[in-house]
């Protein structure tokens, strides 16, 4: 028995009304999918340490997610395993001509390309005839909203809706911080009022919160013309942080100390030491 029959009997086992796990039966598509992206950042996370035993774990669960999905569509008569193998596999055929057909790619970027026209036709072919068509249609809701906004960010670039370089994306970025900060100003005079309704400073807060996210969005078109990913950009920071702070940690427990016990000064002074180290 192939392992993939394996991994589908054992599947269809655990659904099963008589015999079957309780848990894997109370499921559904809505409820597996929390899990389903869980599983792939741990993929992307075991990619990331380059621990390869820990890939194929983590591939492995992924590829159980895929189906159990495809197990529940099967109990409803949508589609099994299979399908969703075949399909996969007329889509890869489809996106490269070059491969397996008679077009010619001259390169990769030419391959993005006509990758990018290949799933415009597909997002076509599948709109309603009633739908207003967009060329932001089928970017995920559920992304990363770092990664969606860059997303979001290409596809009008595609129709010409973009700066003609990153000076322009860089002015409009100053054009947002300088927004933002006029709206903590307001926000901290707002405080300062103690005639403030509780609905104004709701509303203000919503503002606040608007436009920090058109800063977000500005730094992530800014990324895009650099060609940088942020959501990489980010998790780098992230992980710059942390070995930083640590290292603040390691100091003062030497001094005995927690970071609640520690002054800023005294934490600043650590901080400074991990980032010439």
């Amino acid at each position: 028995m192939s392992g993939i029959q394996r991994l589908l009997d054992i599947m269809a086992r655990l659904r099963d009304p008589q015999g079957g796990c309780p848990w894997d039966l109370q499921q559904n598509f809505k409820t597996i999918a929390p899990y389903t992206v869980e599983e792939a950042y741990e993929v992307a996370d075991a990619i990331e340490r380059d621990d390869l035993p820990s890939l194929r774990d983590e591939l492995g669960d992924l590829l159980f997610q895929v189906v159990f999905h495809s197990q529940m569509a099967r109990e409803q008569g949508a589609f099994d395993f299979d399908a969703v193998a075949n399909a996969i596999c007329d889509k890869m055929e489809r996106r490269h001509p070059h491969v397996f057909g008679s077009a010619s790619i001259a390169d990769a970027e030419a391959q993005t390309v006509a990758w990018e026209e290949q799933k415009r036709r597909e997002r076509a072919q599948k709109r309603r005839p009633e739908e207003q068509a967009s060329v932001l249609d089928d970017v995920p809701v559920a992304l990363p909203a770092l990664t969606r906004a860059n997303k979001l960010g290409k596809r009008a670039a595609q129709v010409g809706f973009e700066w003609s370089d990153v000076h322009g994306a860089i002015e409009k970025l100053d054009e947002e911080i300088a927004e933002f900060k006029a709206e903590v100003r307001s926000h901290v005079c707002l405080q300062a009022d103690t005639m403030a309704t509780t609905t104004e400073g709701q509303r203000q807060h919503e503002r606040l919160a608007a436009e920090i996210g058109d800063v977000l969005f500005c730094v992530v078109n800014v990324c895009r013309y650099l060609k940088i990913d942020p959501e990489q950009a980010l998790k780098r920071t992230n992980a710059s942080f942390e070995r930083r702070f640590r290292y603040v940690e390691s100091g003062l427990a030497k001094q005995g100390k927690t970071p609640q016990q520690a002054s800023l000064a005294e934490m600043d002074q650590l901080w400074d030491e991990a980032k010439r180290g």
